[in-house]
């Protein structure tokens, strides 16, 4: 691959900054006295919980491969360049099935296999109590199995890279110690777990909780709950849906502010419906409808079944919402997913070395409105606005 050049604000700095890169980051310079350059430049968006997209559900066995590839260039518009396409909790064999289906897309893609970074599988060990369970189906919910763990590891040829769990199931610490031994990162999710429990589950090797303040009773003790016993402990990432729907403004401020940023990851949870008109759609074993003011529910019930949000929006919305600079909202949208979920190279930012995952867009600072210019994956452009 020929040697390239970007140029443009770092969205981190705010300085003027020339990038050279072929499949990998190999220069980075200051630019001097370029008062022209108007465009930001920053690492490629890292989504780490993506159920689905632009009508693709990644937890069908049976979605297509040209149909994943097309819900893929949909989100490289978005200005993801990595992702982890994410498996929900249902039956053994079809949890099996959907993951031996994106592993058998991401090997034969080429290009659009690249961004599937890695699998998340969420649940189905976790809690089966209403509230902290979600819209995961409740039959399907079962406690921790090492054996199935396993399985999952031959089926994604290794791919799978983060776990969501509840740690108020017997038998979880040995579940997370030998995930932990195979490389796969532990996030506590969807729980009810009490703070013994969850310091078990953090002594054990979990290293993040999974959309923290959702996946919860609408009903607490005031303290403790395991809300608060996640914040609180600084061994835990924290990731958080910034949809504006998900989390209320207050809740993500006072959230960001315990966790700090360094601490704090976006993610998109997208489901299926994203991307499309609002109506009815089928996720895994169950029925949702995408509402005109972008909430997913389940049908006849307001109960919220993942997002429908974007991902450049998202970042827009940490602005907005949570008070945070372009700065601090790029950075949880790549170098702290990227700790978070262990992508490789991706870890330093704008970086020699770093693998050439970049978005270049423009950012309007009175509105926060992001407008994305062009995205490359390891170099290659995936996406212009000028020719898409």
């Amino acid at each position: 691959m020929e040697t390239q050049y970007c140029y443009g604000l770092d969205a981190v700095s705010g300085q003027p900054l020339e990038i050279r890169f072929d499949q990998t980051i190999t220069a980075v310079d200051p630019i001097v006295g370029s008062h022209a350059i108007t465009n930001y430049v920053a690492p490629g968006w890292i989504d780490i919980q993506v159920n689905g997209y632009a009508g693709v559900d990644y937890c069908s066995p049976d979605s297509p491969a040209e149909e994943i590839a097309r819900s893929i260039r949909a989100l490289f518009k978005t200005g993801v360049t990595r992702f982890f396409p994410t498996v929900i909790t249902g039956s053994v064999d079809d949890m099996a099935g959907a993951i031996r289906n994106l592993a058998k897309v991401k090997a034969s893609l080429p290009l659009e296999g690249r961004a599937m970074e890695g699998f998340h599988i969420e649940g189905p060990h976790i809690s089966a109590e209403e509230g902290p369970r979600g819209a995961h189906p409740v039959n399907c919910v079962r406690p921790p199995d090492t054996a199935e763990f396993d399985r999952w590891m031959d089926l994604s040829e290794g791919h799978v890279r983060l776990v969501t769990v509840s740690p108020e199931w017997p038998g979880t610490n040995a579940y997370i110690e030998h995930a932990v031994r195979a490389g796969v990162v532990i996030a506590i999710g969807h729980t009810k777990a009490t703070a013994q429990q969850i310091a078990d589950a953090v002594s054990a090797g979990a290293t993040m909780s999974t959309h923290l303040g959702n996946g919860a009773h609408a009903v607490l003790a005031r303290h403790p709950n395991y809300i608060w016993d996640q914040l609180a402990d600084d061994r835990l990432m924290a990731s958080f849906i910034v949809d504006g729907i998900h989390l209320p403004q207050s809740f993500l401020k006072v959230a960001l502010r315990a966790k700090g940023v360094e601490r704090s990851v976006m993610v998109t949870d997208a489901v299926m419906p994203a991307g499309c008109p609002p109506g009815r759609y089928r996720l895994g074993e169950v029925d949702v409808e995408l509402h005109p003011d972008e909430r997913v529910t389940l049908v006849g019930k307001d109960r919220l079944a993942g997002s429908s949000v974007r991902m450049d929006t998202s970042v827009e919305n940490l602005m907005k919402l949570g008070d945070l600079s372009l700065m601090e909202a790029v950075t949880m949208a790549t170098r702290n997913p990227a700790r978070a979920g262990r992508v490789r190279a991706r870890q330093r930012g704008l970086a020699p070395g770093e693998r050439a995952d970049l978005v270049e867009f423009q950012f309007d600072r009175a509105s926060k409105r992001i407008q994305i210019e062009a995205v490359y994956l390891d170099g290659e452009r995936v996406y212009s606005s000028a020719v898409n």
